[in-house]
């Protein structure tokens, strides 16, 4: 059967119930899409942090108006230089806090508006089906993992501004607005390259519109306003580009690929993510990691058949431009994630379902139309029994969405989910040990990161994380210290791996001298590391000649970070040393008031008035405080009933 897109000689072939959807109030369209967000993404609502929310969101250290003018002027404040983006997030930090309600709510709320956002433009087009699109979107289990993961707020904000760029200047472009339009346009475009630079597509994507709509490009109307637009895009491309090389990190031999190789694999990954759009069965945060070098000479014929469809394609745009404009949409949208530049998730997986977001929209599109087009073409029974088969598609996929968005209702939820369908994902067993680890389970903790070091030798992050839980446990330091140094052979210049190994020295007898050693190398590595002063500072209070200088680096590590309430504490022990026991307290009162449940310090207060004329009854009062919550400390008693206290 012959579909013809509007735009084409057919353009006013949609009647019946696809013009009947697309005629339906935009607010009854909104108020479903809403309703079906919710129900998908209900699960997901109360999710804690994972992978890297805890980068994203913002730091302690950027939640003033210095810190956001950090995100806005330094490249290496926050993990992506997107500034608009960690604006938003710094907002919605002033706003909640930490609670992570409120981020998954934005999250929700944005991918609604865009799937609104999706209708309004497809109706401004003219597209039928725009209704059936809008849905489709907003219930694919795809864009799961763009909507339940926080740090993914990137995806749905800059669609955001994608999507109002375009309808700002497709109504310019239409006479229907003037030069007022293009510059909101314009400023829209640039929202969107400051929240993710993957939306340069947007000028390419307005000018493959005009083209389906007249089957050419006018030089003056059409190309020629989008010059500006295409200059920012590449300027925002190769930022964007240099800054996940040269800040994030992606570059080094497993990223090493020849131009060939890459043409393959992005071969290869058009095919995997249109599958996904199509069934989507066995979705996962982490895909395994193909081997571009063994496989590449097999994906010959994923280029192979993409170069064939795109040419059966023009050869068909003669009667019917609209399927060609789908595919180069799509494939187009696609081109900064199919491996022609170094991002830095490649080093896990080649391929994620938050690349295709965006991209997702022109086969929601482009199906939706051929849908509606169709069935208006056929009788009353056969319309109504495919409106409701695509009903049913609607709610089978809200169905799976809902189940998806449950994975992410925590790390050890997610990462199980993720093991459970690709058991060799070293970082899934990485991550599941820093949550083991957070909840009390060191052991287990040691097991993920051996598994996860099997399956990866020479993993950075595993060696460090597998030396820290050791160091919490009796009689490993040693241990520890060696897991630190193979870190230290793959990353040299990790200040915190030297950091760390210093703490491993500063446990075993006859090493503190190297552990000196290593913090002041983590200082040289990283100006202005507070726990490594701090740390020194502990290493040197064991020399009761080096006590001053201890001082220093404690005053040091709270003169960079004032509210580090260890350094308060241990300034308090080192200035108790020094015989300067009311000095002492007031770090001591310090530490507790930045951290009330700071029981030891109870006790180091109790210590140093014992030796103030007159503080005694004061001096009990904090033996009485710290055995409250230890009650077997026999020091405390014994010291408490020398005293006379009760």
């Amino acid at each position: 059967m012959d579909v013809n897109f509007p735009g084409n000689e057919d353009r006013e072939s949609t009647s019946g119930l696809a013009a009947q959807g697309d005629r339906l109030g935009f607010g009854w369209i909104l108020a479903l899409i809403v309703l079906s967000v919710l129900a998908c993404y209900w699960p997901a609502m109360r999710g804690a942090l994972v992978w890297d929310d805890a980068a994203h969101v913002t730091k302690p250290a950027l939640t003033s108006l210095a810190g956001l003018w950090q995100i806005w002027s330094s490249t290496h404040a926050t993990q992506q230089y997107y500034p608009l983006l960690h604006t938003a997030f710094w907002l919605e930090h002033r706003t909640w806090g930490d609670s992570v309600v409120g981020y998954h709510v934005v999250n929700i709320v944005l991918h609604a508006a865009d799937a609104g956002l999706l209708v309004l433009v497809l109706r401004r087009l003219a597209i039928p089906g725009a209704a059936l699109a809008g849905l489709l979107f907003a219930v694919h289990p795809v864009c799961v993992e763009s909507v339940a993961w926080i740090s993914e707020q990137k995806n749905t904000l800059s669609l955001a501004f994608y999507l109002l760029s375009a309808l700002a200047y497709l109504r310019f472009h239409s006479k229907a607005g003037g030069m007022g339009c293009y510059a909101l346009a314009t400023l829209l475009f640039v929202l969107a390259l400051l929240t993710k630079s993957v939306t340069a597509t947007l000028p390419a994507a307005l000018l493959l519109v005009f083209w389906w709509q007249s089957g050419r490009i006018r030089l003056r109307d059409d190309l020629l306003p989008l010059l500006p637009w295409f200059a920012l895009a590449l300027a925002s491309g190769l930022f964007t580009s240099w800054i996940e090389r040269t800040v994030v990190g992606a570059e080094g031999v497993s990223f090493d690929l020849t131009l060939p190789e890459r043409g393959l694999l992005a071969g290869r990954i058009i095919w995997f993510y249109l599958g996904k759009l199509v069934w989507p069965s066995h979705l996962m945060f982490v895909y395994p990691h193909w081997d571009v070098r063994a496989h590449a000479g097999n994906w010959t014929e994923f280029l192979a058949a993409f170069l064939a469809v795109t040419g059966a394609l023009i050869v068909a745009a003669r009667r019917n431009r609209g399927p060609l404009a789908v595919w180069l949409f799509f494939a187009g949208s696609l081109f900064p994630a199919l491996g022609f530049f170094n991002v830095y998730p490649f080093l896990f997986s080649y391929v994620a379902d938050h690349f295709q977001y965006l991209a997702s929209i022109g086969i929601f599109a482009g199906a939706s139309a051929a849908l509606a087009v169709t069935l208006a073409r056929v009788g009353p029974a056969a319309r109504t029994a495919g409106w409701s088969v695509a009903a049913l598609v609607v709610i089978v996929l809200a169905g799976l969405s809902n189940l998806q968005s449950r994975a992410y209702s925590g790390p050890a939820s997610l990462y199980r989910a993720t093991l459970a369908l690709n058991p060799d994902c070293w970082m899934a067993h990485n991550n599941l040990g820093v949550w083991y680890e957070g909840v009390g389970q060191p052991d287990k903790a040691v097991d993920e990161y051996d598994e996860a070091l099997r399956l990866r030798p020479g993993y950075f992050e595993a060696h460090n994380n597998l030396g820290g839980v050791l160091l919490k446990l009796p009689g490993s330091a040693g241990e520890a210290a060696a897991q630190f140094q193979a870190a230290l052979a793959i990353k040299p210049d990790s200040a915190d791996a030297h950091d760390s190994l210093g703490n491993a020295w500063a446990v075993l007898p006859g090493r503190n001298d190297d552990a000196i050693s290593e913090y002041r190398t983590a200082l040289r590595l990283r100006s202005g590391f507070a726990e490594a002063h701090n740390n020194l500072g502990n290493a040197l209070a064991k020399d009761p000649e080096r006590l001053q200088e201890a001082v220093a680096e404690f005053e040091e590590a709270l003169a960079l970070s004032p509210s580090f309430a260890d350094a308060h504490n241990n300034l308090g022990n080192a200035l108790s040393a020094l015989g300067r026991k009311e000095d002492a307290v007031a770090e001591y009162r310090e530490a507790l008031r930045l951290m009330p449940d700071y029981a030891s310090v109870h006790f180091n207060i109790a210590m140093a008035l014992l030796n103030v004329p007159g503080r005694r009854d004061e001096a009990a009062r904090e033996l009485r405080e710290f055995l409250r919550t230890n009650p077997e400390s026999e020091d405390a008693r014994r010291i408490l009933n020398q005293i006379g206290g009760r």
